[in-house]
């Protein structure tokens, strides 16, 4: 490091990892497996790092989503907009990172500030995404009440491999982080930031200057990718539920990975046979651009590992 520049890791935590089995989804079961996380994480910043963490919540808005629904259909309630689903996800999830690791921080006697940041990310409004959403969201339905929904709201709907109906958003590219100078202060000043939580509230340009919300959902692998690359980060860490990244996963020639080089990564990812595509290969993606645009290292593996990984001693390192 040159001069007295502290290291700076951008942490992408996924919204799954946050509930552990189906027995364990409720509020404080998330709290309890936030708590597990971000002592993992405290051990990062006790070693010297500064650290921005983004996280998923496709889990998380499913929930809030159904509660609206439910809520509408027995109560008369208004429903919640995708958008606000997603601003209520950062609040509630960066509560629990940011309450966990404010107390890890404490018992180690270490005074260190952290803070969320419910974040806007532009996404442009004629990506590609748009003309074919593919992400499913919230309650399964009867065909009747998804094609009601279609005609009167204008939800995009599909039946769901015989489960049910389900409304299907778009998963466009994220642009800009809207709140990114807020977030490099504090980056900067020391203060660890949660931010882009669930990939960000997706946000429009409307042409005059101003923002408006837009029913999508933004990957939070991608939009973490993106807060690395622009607040120059030494070091962008996946944490998911895979000690190490595998080739040929699941076949009799499956082979776990220790290092990969960027070309590697990018050749195993345009073979398209090794990373699924909901799952690793948006990971990968999210590290090759980050590497390409002059990322230093990027690291993928479970938070139980992050201390071990950093050591070398587990997960996968992905280097230019």
């Amino acid at each position: 490091m040159n001069g007295n520049r502290r290291k700076v890791a951008v942490v992408a935590i996924g919204g799954n990892s946050l509930i552990k089995d189906e027995k364990h989804k409720t509020v404080e079961d998330q709290y309890q497996a936030s708590k597990e996380t971000t002592y993992h994480i405290a051990d990062m910043i006790e070693d010297g790092w500064d650290v921005a963490i983004g996280h998923g919540n496709g889990p998380q808005v499913g929930f809030i989503l159904r509660r609206s629904e439910i809520a509408a259909r027995v109560e008369g309630m208004h429903e919640i907009p995708l958008d606000v689903c997603g601003a209520d996800s950062q609040g509630a999830i960066g509560y629990a990172l940011q309450q966990t690791l404010q107390n890890e921080l404490f018992k180690r006697h270490i005074n260190k500030n952290v803070a969320t940041v419910i974040t806007q990310v532009l996404v442009d409004r004629n990506d590609k995404a748009f003309q074919n959403p593919s992400k499913p969201i919230g309650s399964f339905m009867d065909e009747s009440e998804a094609k009601r929904r279609s005609s009167d709201m204008g939800w995009t709907v599909t039946e769901d491999a015989g489960r049910g109906w389900r409304r299907v958003v778009a998963s466009p590219l994220p642009k800009e982080v809207v709140e990114l100078e807020t977030v490099k202060a504090l980056v900067k000043a020391g203060v660890v930031v949660i931010t882009v939580g669930g990939g960000g509230i997706p946000v429009i340009d409307t042409g005059d200057g101003t923002y408006k919300g837009i029913a999508a959902v933004i990957d939070k692998d991608y939009a973490s990718s993106l807060l690395a690359r622009e607040i120059n980060a030494d070091l962008f860490l996946i944490s998911t539920a895979v000690e190490k990244v595998a080739i040929n996963f699941g076949k009799p020639n499956q082979k776990w990975l220790d290092r990969m080089t960027l070309a590697e990564a990018k050749k195993y990812l345009a073979e398209g046979i090794h990373f699924a595509k909901g799952s690793m290969a948006p990971k990968i993606q999210a590290i090759i651009w980050y590497l390409e645009s002059g990322g230093k290292q990027a690291l993928i593996t479970t938070p139980q590992n992050i201390g071990r990984a950093l050591r070398g001693e587990i997960g996968t390192w992905i280097v230019p």
